[in-house]
């Protein structure tokens, strides 16, 4: 039974990309420092859930603690690692960018050292969207500049994608970075888009809409995202570069319309101004993951937040009551 670390495997895309790992047979080492970027509770669901499986065990570490980690990997002895762990967020990174240096890229790169030294067969980084900025060429190619990133945020994964590249460069690690983009779905995290407004527009207050509402995004459901990562982990691809998208993008307003249709509810919205770090448009260029991965988005905006909105319900104490 092959062995998979997943760091950050108590959150959202972690917790997902266990689940299935484990369904499918694999024996899942999970490490996360449960923090409190958003209610550590959720996160401490998310293990109970996971901890059913005979074939999980979890370590409460954190990634930027390399004396602790490497217990793991001595004890474990892990042959692919699945690096999700990362201080998430375009604006809190540009409030508190120490930290989210700390983690995204000291995290990274004691993931790649304990990976030399451990021999690892297969490294698979999430980098995200963000790296591309404002990029004028859409939709994004992996070969397109990405020195101009626009928040802290984004310049550490376009670390953590150089330290990736370093680390192959010398020690010939097959090492694959995802670009993610705007991943969502059950169990997805409560301070993003879909969740708020999910949760504002149901229970009737009022919603922030930064800009007019032209912003575009391509959403894409957390069920495509766990397949294209569980690819990269089978594939052991030398180095590559792979955006993980839904090859869709959806406006911020019509993101807002979908959501009205499926709570049937208007939404009560106060339009404010473009925050600092955010881009006009994210939109994937998926074919060379369709082509190396075999990756195939198949959820739309609309089946996909149906889906979550279910989940919300069944999984929401205050909905229950409504």
């Amino acid at each position: 039974m092959q062995k998979i670390l997943v760091t950050g495997g108590a959150g959202f895309i972690g917790s997902h990309t266990c689940e299935k790992l484990l369904k499918e047979g694999y024996s899942v080492v999970c490490v996360d420092n449960l923090n409190d970027y958003y209610d550590p509770e959720i996160k401490k669901q998310n293990i109970d859930e996971l901890s059913k499986y005979d074939n999980f065990k979890f370590h409460k570490v954190d990634t930027t603690n390399y004396e602790e980690l490497e217990k793991v990997f001595k004890e474990s002895r892990p042959e692919t690692i699945i690096h999700l762990a990362a201080r998430a967020g375009v604006r809190p990174s540009i409030s508190d960018p120490l930290l989210y240096s700390k983690v995204n890229i000291l995290g990274t790169q004691n993931m790649l050292e304990l990976s030399r030294i451990y021999k690892i067969e297969n490294f698979v980084f999430a980098s995200s969207s963000s790296v591309y900025g404002n990029s004028k060429d859409i939709p994004f190619k992996e070969t397109a500049n990405v020195d101009k990133p626009i928040s802290p945020y984004a310049a550490t994964k376009k670390a953590g994608e150089l330290l990736c590249s370093t680390y192959h460069h010398l020690f010939k690690i097959p090492i694959t970075c995802l670009r993610f983009f705007t991943v969502y779905g059950p169990k997805g995290r409560p301070d993003m888009a879909p969740y708020l407004f999910t949760d504002a527009i149901y229970k009737g207050r009022e919603i922030q809409k930064f800009g007019d509402g032209s912003t575009r995004r391509d959403y894409t459901y957390i069920s495509d995202i766990v397949q294209g990562v569980i690819a990269a982990a089978k594939k052991k691809l030398p180095f590559e570069i792979l955006n993980l998208g839904n090859h869709q993008t959806v406006s911020l307003n019509e993101f807002i319309e979908t959501i009205e249709e499926i709570v049937g509810k208007k939404a009560i919205i106060k339009e404010v101004s473009k925050k600092q770090g955010d881009v006009d448009v994210t939109y994937a260029d998926i074919t060379k993951a369709q082509n190396l991965l075999g990756y195939k988005p198949t959820t739309n905006i609309a089946d996909g937040m149906k889906k979550f909105f279910d989940w919300y319900l069944n999984n929401n104490a205050d909905a229950k009551k409504d």
